[in-house]
């Protein structure tokens, strides 16, 4: 069997083109593309993540912190995550694996459906440069997916033994 150079790089130059760009995104944006990623792919992420118990269990209760914070700080630990701010949360955060990082996203948007966590604003819609960045994730096969979201939530959150 012969493979093809180009169609061989180009599934592993997807991953980092996608990241690029999502990081080229607002953290506002990026924020809100999670969402939807999260939205969609629910369902199929979670046989990558375990039972909600569970998931509650493996962060730590960091989850629990968040959840018990007022609706805009915790929208304000979403954005220091995503912008790398230091603080206890965001280092807290940076502790857990890799499985635990997609669980506490996972259980997060769980809890934004239901509100017990600050949920996306009514009538919310991406904006066209996120659109575009949705439409090359949904291009990805389900484990690219699942690796980008890895790489994504893995790198948010400030290493505290970096600080």
């Amino acid at each position: 069997m012969v493979f093809s150079t180009e169609a061989y790089s180009n599934i592993f130059d997807a991953i980092p083109k996608a990241v690029k760009a999502i990081h080229s995104l607002p953290i506002d944006d990026q924020l809100g593309l999670l969402w939807v990623i999260y939205e969609n792919m629910g369902a199929l992420v979670t046989p990558a993540t375990p039972s909600a118990t569970q998931r509650i269990k493996l962060t730590g209760g960091l989850i629990y912190e968040v959840a018990n914070l007022p609706h805009e700080e915790q929208l304000q630990f979403m954005r220091d995550l995503v912008g790398g701010i230091d603080n206890p949360l965001t280092r807290s955060y940076r502790l857990l694996s890799s499985n635990n990082k997609l669980a506490f996203w996972y259980q997060l948007a769980e809890w934004m459906c239901s509100g017990e966590v600050i949920p996306t604003p009514e009538g919310y819609q991406l904006s066209a440069p996120a659109t575009a960045v949705l439409n090359k994730v949904i291009a990805l096969e389900f484990n690219q997916q699942i690796a980008l979201l890895r790489l994504i939530l893995g790198k948010m959150g400030i290493d505290p033994l970096t600080v």
